[in-house]
């Protein structure tokens, strides 16, 4: 089943060139899209300075577990088993197929947002989603990887929410630090003695 929904994606590609310059783009650039979502969340007002440092918590969480599943466990990458339509550019051959590191950081940072801001976070989980797609269609995950991965990040976020009195001590001291640095006469002090 694993392997029939990934051949029915996967055999799209390289028949659409348009769809597959979409699929590499959303793969490759859609970071981009949420570090610029994170940064215009972070210049608007300390509630969403706390949601962007709950998110960089839980993807930071994330990205850790990540790192240690990967150094225990391997997972063959789909062009390794099969013959396969793979799109450029080509992970490496021992990088394991699970977790996808996309889509574990994708999920945890819009399942972080969606705790507190449901329409951005139903955004940024639609995009997780089509970067989830793209990588089932470009031949580089499996598609329970991808359920996997997103498994993953969303549970992170979930325990960093349900914990959240372990970290408000350390985002209360980085808004503070943030707020008095920001403050005009502090500022300026800084820039005279610098």
């Amino acid at each position: 089943m694993n392997y029939r929904i990934f051949r029915d994606i996967n055999q799209l590609a390289g028949r659409y060139s348009l769809l597959d310059t979409i699929m590499i783009t959303i793969s490759q650039k859609a970071r981009y899209l949420y570090i610029l979502l994170l940064i215009l969340m972070w210049f608007r007002n300390n509630f969403y300075k706390k949601i962007t440092l709950y998110a960089g918590i839980s993807t930071g969480v994330t990205l850790l577990i990540n790192i240690f599943i990967k150094r225990f466990y391997f997972k063959p990458r789909p062009f390794l088993r099969h013959k396969v339509h793979l799109l450029p550019p080509s992970p490496s051959k021992k990088n394991s197929s699970f977790p996808s590191t996309h889509i574990t950081l994708a999920s945890a940072l819009a399942t972080s947002v969606l705790f507190y801001k449901r329409l951005l976070g139903c955004i940024m989980w639609l995009l997780a989603f089509l970067i989830g797609l793209s990588r089932i269609w470009m031949g580089q995950h499996y598609p329970s990887d991808i359920i996997g991965s997103a498994l993953l990040g969303s549970l992170t976020a979930i325990v960093v929410n349900i914990t959240v009195r372990v970290w408000n001590p350390f985002i209360r001291r980085i808004l503070h630090t943030c707020n008095h640095f920001t403050n005009n006469s502090c500022y300026d002090n800084w820039k005279r003695n610098y």
